[in-house]
């Protein structure tokens, strides 16, 4: 299949809760960015995660194999660090192959649970 998408992203809105009311896993509060490759060959992807107060952190890198998503919670970035709860942070994602990005929130802070998506900015 066609290679769809581009190869820069960006989510100018970032923040993980610190905590959650809900079920663990499925119910953590949680960033995701949501990466679609239909190309035929691996996404080599990097993101790098920018804050107001401090130094970026990253690049943190993921494959995507061909033809799938990944559905990937900024939650379990862990290497070179932990992307930090409770702190506003925009991500820059970077692939060697066009992908499409969605970005989407599950914030459990209430019973109430409110999910918000959209797609990234792209170039």
């Amino acid at each position: 299949m066609k290679a769809i998408g581009k190869k820069l992203w960006v989510i100018a809105e970032g923040y993980i809760p610190e905590y959650g009311t809900g079920k663990e896993p499925e119910f953590l509060s949680h960033e995701t960015a949501c990466i679609l490759n239909t190309s035929d060959k691996p996404a080599q992807v990097s993101i790098t995660i920018f804050f107001n107060d401090r130094e970026p952190a990253g690049p943190f890198k993921i494959t995507v194999e061909p033809r799938r998503t990944l559905h990937l919670r900024f939650n379990d970035l862990k290497e070179p660090e932990q992307v930090p709860l409770g702190t506003d942070y925009a991500s820059v994602i970077e692939s060697d192959t066009p992908i499409v990005v969605q970005h989407t929130r599950l914030d459990s802070r209430q019973a109430e649970n409110a999910i918000m998506t959209t797609i990234a900015y792209s170039e």
